[in-house]
């Protein structure tokens, strides 16, 4: 990992270029950067009342940080001197490198140039427009924000994003986050996401991570980031972009157009006990509680109003969420209902009504009571009015009893206000202060809730193994026909019903004979048969066998007769694709015809235990099938965790050779008659391993 503490605590400062290199200098000497800064300019004795060096070499002494606001041509020189004089850590403003992609025929080869110049000193970039620190006032950074510096003994966040114009926006935020660092990765030509976030996390005055992706540049590292973050006890949110995307423009398996980019990047973040959020206000959100409360302790809630209105918003706003509200005992009921009047019905969430309106023992002593559940988070949704047109004394009896009341539970709080304007900003601190995360907005709490939650939740189990490196990538691909698919799987030992591959209607016939009826005939050689009507079910004599294989024949490449599976109880799909990024992926869900449209899958990096295994099984919604739905008979979960494990082993023993494979359907049976692989489509790369 690089070492960026220079760049992180600063003492000198280099900046060299026009407009942008000035910008940089005025918003340090406005953030009350305590160190030196030095411009460097060919031509200029002096940039806003600082003295002007000529040239690198001309420097006093070795800059800590330096920002490098000239175009790429001329970066490549000044990093290279910068490297010789020992500077800490050069940020590439310019564009027109890697990123330029098709465009410009020289931008690659300059990036690559750029990386042999650095050598061993850290680069951040280019094509980027570096960092912001408001704990020392120092910004490399060529425009305006609007961040506030942190007080010496305060903390904040730390926030990486790979877009300039999203970290400013974030800066302008008026939600109370605290802010420590803001730093951009650009095209991560040397230095990537991840070794700017461990250095972050390293520093004592950053309490939570948050780090907006476009693309993971290596899984190696971001695991290593997860592991450094749980030893250091500093949660990370994360918002991926590219959720329209998918891994392929065009697939032949149910699997692929399932498993597309988002869902392996889902997977990976879930992998790591990185939470995820959809949106920047949710992400900012996110960032406070985490900064005030850490990762919850629990999925439970509980939520206190004195309107009805709110409580039942607040209660809808949790359906279908992991987070939720738990019914109270009936002893906790009866404590909060006695510090009640007769007419307040007592539930969770709470409407306390107004009777005990702005009468802080009365609001002190329910608050106590409702809180004492144990929950995860405990909120109290409170939209302070508008200050130049109403009065909000009579709130704040309101917040000194939740105040007393989480302090004398020893509970973590929230306050929520359902539209995110109503709380000021300039309350934000002190309430923060009291041990309270203003949380603005309900969606936008509950998406912090629900990721504070599964952090919480992550951080309990341990690591999973690192995901595979695929061995080959560049060997040519085939896709045998089912029959030597399914030849492949067997004979790694996974539950292949017994068939025969057969070129004539009276070798079908045969073959039927010897498996015992009833048989499964299809045309081989058909990468979706049910869409060519290519599959007949459930023959029973020899006669339905001639008729089925006398349509079938002139469809395909041959006839496949197989072993009739009965006592189906569910179907499930179990598939394979290669991830150029974290190798085999492993998609479960509800399996047939109607897989895309049902969407009930889940999808798991490789290798997954056989706990992580069963526990995506259990969350899918096709799960009580399995279950013995309303008295229906309970399927062989045993076997097909057996077999769905199998399916894993041979895709990690095989990483990067297995391009697509689709089992559909895995045909669960009724407990102790197996589960069985019913149709196998494969694409492999090279040879497979034995």
């Amino acid at each position: 990992m690089a070492n960026l503490d220079r760049l992180l605590r600063p003492k000198t400062i280099a900046v060299f270029g026009g407009l942008q290199a000035a910008e940089v200098i005025r918003q340090s000497q406005k953030m009350g950067f305590s160190g030196e800064i030095w411009p460097v300019h060919p031509k200029h004795d002096e940039i806003l009342g600082l003295k002007a060096y000529r040239s690198v070499a001309d420097l006093p002494g070795s800059p800590d940080a330096a920002f490098v606001g000239v175009n790429r041509f001329l970066t490549l020189d000044i990093v290279r001197q910068l490297r010789e004089r020992g500077a800490g850590v050069a940020v590439c403003y310019a564009s027109g490198f890697l990123e330029a992609g098709a465009d410009d025929a020289d931008g690659a080869r300059l990036q690559d140039e750029l990386i042999e110049a650095a050598g061993d000193m850290p680069i951040i970039g280019p094509n980027c427009y570096g960092l912001i620190n408001y704990c020392d006032g120092a910004l490399l950074w060529p425009d305006q924000h609007g961040g506030r510096r942190l007080a010496a003994d305060e903390r904040g966040v730390a926030i990486i994003t790979q877009s300039s114009n999203i970290a400013i926006n974030m800066t302008m935020q008026t939600r109370g986050l605290p802010i420590a660092h803001v730093m951009t990765a650009g095209n991560q030509a040397q230095t990537g996401l991840p070794d700017m976030a461990i250095a972050l996390l390293e520093d004592e005055r950053v309490t939570a991570l948050g780090l907006h992706i476009e693309a993971f540049q290596s899984a190696a590292k971001f695991e290593a980031l997860a592991k450094r973050a749980r030893e250091l006890n500093k949660p990370i949110v994360a918002m991926k972009v590219g959720r329209s995307a998918q891994a392929r423009a065009a697939t032949v398996s149910h699997t692929a157009s399932l498993a597309g980019s988002d869902a392996a990047s889902d997977a990976f973040l879930k992998r790591l006990g990185i939470a995820r959020v959809n949106s920047i206000a949710s992400f900012l959100e996110t960032l406070k509680l985490l900064h005030v409360h850490g990762p919850l302790d629990g999925d439970t809630l509980c939520s206190m109003s004195c309107s009805g209105g709110e409580a039942s918003v607040m209660a809808d706003s949790a359906e279908g969420r992991s987070i939720h509200f738990p019914a109270l005992t009936s002893e906790h009921r009866a404590k909060v209902k006695s510090t009640l009047g007769p007419l307040v019905a007592v539930a969770n969430p709470l409407d306390y009504h107004t009777f005990i309106w702005n009468n802080e023992p009365a609001l002190t002593q329910t608050f106590t009571a409702m809180v004492s559940g144990g929950f995860g988070l405990s909120c109290l949704v409170l939209d302070f009015p508008r200050k130049d047109r109403c009065s909000d004394v009579d709130w704040w009896s309101t917040v000194r009893g939740f105040e007393s009341a989480l302090k004398t539970n020893g509970a973590k709080g929230a306050i929520v206000a359902s539209l995110p304007e109503n709380i000021p900003e300039e309350y934000m601190a002190g309430l923060m202060a009291q041990g309270i995360a203003p949380l603005c907005g309900i969606t936008e709490a509950f998406d912090a809730a629900e990721a504070a939650a599964f952090i919480g939740r992550a951080w309990k189990t341990s690591l999973t193994q690192p995901v595979v490196s695929p061995e080959i990538r560049d060997a040519d691909e085939q896709a045998p026909d089912e029959a030597a698919a399914k030849a492949i799987l067997a004979k790694h030992g996974l539950p292949v019903p017994p068939g025969r591959r057969c070129q004539t209607v009276d070798a079908a016939i045969t073959a039927a004979e010897e498996l015992t009826f009833p048989v499964a005939l299809k045309a081989l050689g058909v990468a979706h048969k049910s869409e060519h009507n290519a599959v007949r079910l459930n023959l029973r004599d020899a006669e339905a066998v001639r008729a089925a294989a006398t349509d079938l024949i002139s469809i395909g490449s041959g006839l496949y007769v197989e072993r009739m599976v009965t006592d189906a109880v569910a179907e499930l799909i179990v598939g394979i694709v290669d991830d150029p990024q974290f190798g085999p992926l492993m998609t479960l869900g509800t399996g047939g015809v109607l897989v895309e449209l049902l969407k009930d899958s889940v999808t798991l990096l490789l290798p997954s235990s056989l706990v992580e295994i069963e526990a995506a099984l259990r969350s899918l919604r096709m799960f009580p099938l399995l279950d013995g739905y309303r008295g229906k008979p309970k399927a062989d979960l045993d076997a097909a965790l057996d077999a769905i494990l199998g399916i894993a082993g041979f895709a990690v023993k095989n990483a990067g050779r297995i391009v697509e494979l689709d089992i559909n359907p895995l045909l669960v049976c009724r407990s102790g008659q197996g589960a069985w692989i019913a149709d196998a489509l494969l694409i492999t790369r090279g040879e497979l391993h034995e």
